[in-house]
C-alpha cells in the first residue's frame, strides 16, 4: 500500500474499520468460491486483508493465509481470528514463494496498490491457472440519503486521497503485460443493504481511510456532522436501525501460463 493517507488511516482505524465496515454477503462468498472453484483443499491468499473481514468467509472453505502491511490492523486481525497465518508484506512485495497460493483475493483495496507491480507478483506468487477475485463494497449513491452523506463527507477528501471509482486501477489489467499475465477480467454486482444502528454507521465514515487520518477535532468535526445528517434527514432520523446501501463489486480471472 503505496498511498501514505492510506497507512496513516488505516493504521489508525483497525478496531474502527472492523466495527464501521460492512460484512461481505454470503451471496458474493458462495460467487466467490463457485467462480475460483475453491475446495477446502485449495490454498487462498487475501491479499491487504484488514482486519480480516474477507479472510474470515472462506475459514472451512479453503486453506486460508493472509498479509497486511499495517501492524495495527494485524493485531486487530490476530485477535479476532487467532487460527490464521496473518503476515507483514505489500501487495507489491508478497512474502510468499512462487507458485504457492491457488487464489488470491482482495477486499476494497486494489486501488491503493501499485497496478502493474501487484499484478507481476501475483502472478509470481499463483500457480498456473491460479485464481484472482477483487470486491468492493461501494456505497449505493442512487440511494437520496447516502448520495447527501457521500457528498457531505467528500467536502473533507484530499485531492490524494483516492476514491475507487476514480482510479484507473484497470489499467495494470488492459496494458500489454497485464493481458500476458491474467485472462480478461469478468464482473458480478450484487446490492444489499448492511444494517447497523446509528453510532455503527457513523463508524462506517470514522473508517474512512481519510477521516481516520485526520487531527482529531477535525475527525470530531466531520463525524459531528455526518450525526447531525442521520438525525436531521427524513429517510434516517426516526430509524433506530439504518439499512447501510451498497452494492458489491466483484471482479475476477485466471492466471495465465
Amino acid at each position: 500500500m503505496t498511498n501514505e493517507i492510506a497507512a496513516i488511516g488505516f493504521a489508525a482505524a483497525g478496531s474502527v474499520y472492523e466495527r464501521g465496515r460492512p460484512d461481505y454477503p454470503p451471496a458474493v462468498v458462495d460467487a466467490l468460491v463457485e467462480r475460483l472453484h475453491l475446495t477446502p483443499e485449495s490454498r487462498l491468499l487475501d491479499v491487504a486483508a484488514g482486519t480480516g473481514k474477507l479472510t474470515r468467509c472462506f475459514v472451512g472453505r479453503a486453506e486460508v493465509v493472509a498479509c497486511e502491511p499495517a501492524a495495527e490492523m494485524r493485531a486487530e486481525f490476530a485477535r479476532i481470528q487467532p487460527a490464521i497465518a496473518i503476515h507483514d508484506g505489500l501487495a507489491e512485495r508478497l512474502p510468499f514463494e512462487n507458485a504457492s497460493m491457488d487464489v488470491i483475493t482482495v477486499g476494497t483495496a486494489f486501488h491503493w496498490f501499485d497496478g502493474p507491480a501487484a499484478l507481476r507478483e501475483f502472478h509470481r506468487v499463483l500457480r498456473p491457472g491460479g485464481g484472482l477475485a477483487l470486491v468492493w463494497l461501494q456505497r449505493d449513491e442512487s440511494v437520496p440519503w447516502m448520495d447527501a452523506l457521500v457528498r457531505l463527507v467528500d467536502t473533507y477528501r484530499p485531492a490524494e486521497a483516492r476514491r475507487y471509482a476514480e482510479t484507473p486501477w484497470q489499467a495494470a489489467f488492459e496494458s500489454d503485460e497485464g493481458r500476458a499475465q491474467f485472462t480478461p477480467l469478468q464482473l458480478f454486482e450484487f446490492p444489499f443493504a448492511y444494517p447497523v444502528d446509528r453510532e455503527t454507521a457513523v463508524q462506517r465514515t470514522a473508517s474512512t481511510s481519510f477521516v481516520a487520518a485526520m487531527p482529531e477535532e477535525r475527525r470530531t468535526e466531520v463525524l459531528a456532522r455526518v450525526r447531525d445528517l442521520y438525525d436531521t434527514h427524513p429517510d434516517t432520523k426516526d430509524l433506530d436501525v439504518i439499512p447501510l446501501p451498497h452494492i458489491a463489486e466483484l471482479y475476477w480471472c485466471e492466471r495465465v501460463g
